[in-house]
């Protein structure tokens, strides 16, 4: 991943040129507006406004910040209608601040497609956030048969997550087996339709999370023409999809996957560690508090 997007051209975006072009003009075309990153954090409430009602000082919660990143900071303050709740009883405050993005992402995603129990899915590309929540959802909310294509250096990961089949695309390319598909879930619009048209089933879908305008314009001919589909979709998020993505973790659907910790004065060094491509999970950047008990996480203010 590229931090400096003044390196990344319309043509290595993954996305249609308007949301590079709007992309752009958020983070700033000459030099960053924004200069704190981070998405998504795990604390506790520090303090309330004297309206908030739904959330109390000292409540251990987890969000998403979206576009306006800040978390990677040691205090955040955001409004009572954010994406933010209660963390999951069931993880630390490390493993929660993992979680939102790309549990938000699959959730959203999986759920714009009809998957029913013993269908066969593939999660082409990516182990980060989106690609490891999107194996376990398959996998245990949605009951299907997993596959995942990715490199060997992570294939241990992906199968601790669950999956029934690994296919290192270093040896095998997936859509030259004889295997079919009722979801092929592409998180970084590596593959594209008329590659992977053989491999899906009557009826079968591939669903882009990062699309060009050349599948956008598939997805509507597919909708008219013919029984397998292109689907392109985004996933904002929101405080509802957060409590769903909570709820699924305490009934154990979802797991935390965490490669290093860095403190917080080295947090330049885990972008540094982000963009070699080496690593295997999430990163999280931790924050000390000196209390009765030591705990790293980031504080909260709403």
């Amino acid at each position: 991943m590229v931090r400096n997007f003044r390196q990344i051209s319309p043509r290595k975006f993954n996305m249609p040129f308007l949301f590079w072009l709007f992309a752009k003009i958020f983070f700033g075309f000459r030099k960053p507006k924004i200069t704190i990153l981070g998405s998504e954090f795990a604390g506790e409430i520090e303090s309330i406004g004297k309206d908030v009602k739904r959330i109390k000082k000292g409540d251990q919660v987890f969000g998403y910040l979206g576009q306006s990143m800040g978390a990677n900071s040691e205090y955040l303050c955001m409004p009572e209608d954010g994406c933010v709740a209660l963390k999951p009883a069931n993880m630390t405050y490390e493993e929660a601040a993992v979680v939102p993005y790309g549990a938000i992402m699959a959730l959203n995603l999986l759920r714009k497609v009809t998957i029913q129990p013993g269908q066969k899915v593939l999660v082409n590309g990516a182990s980060g956030g989106i690609g490891s929540v999107a194996v376990q959802l398959a996998k245990s909310h949605f009951g299907a048969e997993v596959r995942f294509n990715k490199s060997p250096s992570r294939l241990e990961l992906v199968k601790s997550l669950g999956a029934d089949k690994v296919i290192d695309y270093t040896k095998e390319d997936f859509t030259q087996r004889s295997e079919t598909y009722d979801l092929i879930f592409d998180i970084l619009g590596k593959s594209s339709f008329s590659r992977c048209k053989s491999s899906l089933k009557p009826n079968g879908i591939i669903l882009f999370a990062s699309f060009k305008m050349k599948q956008l314009f598939q997805m509507l001919w597919t909708s008219m023409i013919g029984s397998k589909r292109v689907l392109c979709a985004l996933a904002p998020g929101s405080t509802e999809d957060l409590i769903s993505v909570k709820e699924l973790i305490e009934a154990g659907e979802i797991k935390s996957v965490i490669d290093e910790r860095y403190p917080l004065e080295q947090t330049a060094e885990a972008h540094r560690y982000v963009e070699t491509g080496l690593k295997k999970g999430n990163i999280v950047i931790t924050v000390e508090h000196s209390s009765k008990t030591q705990q790293s996480h980031q504080n909260v203010t709403l």
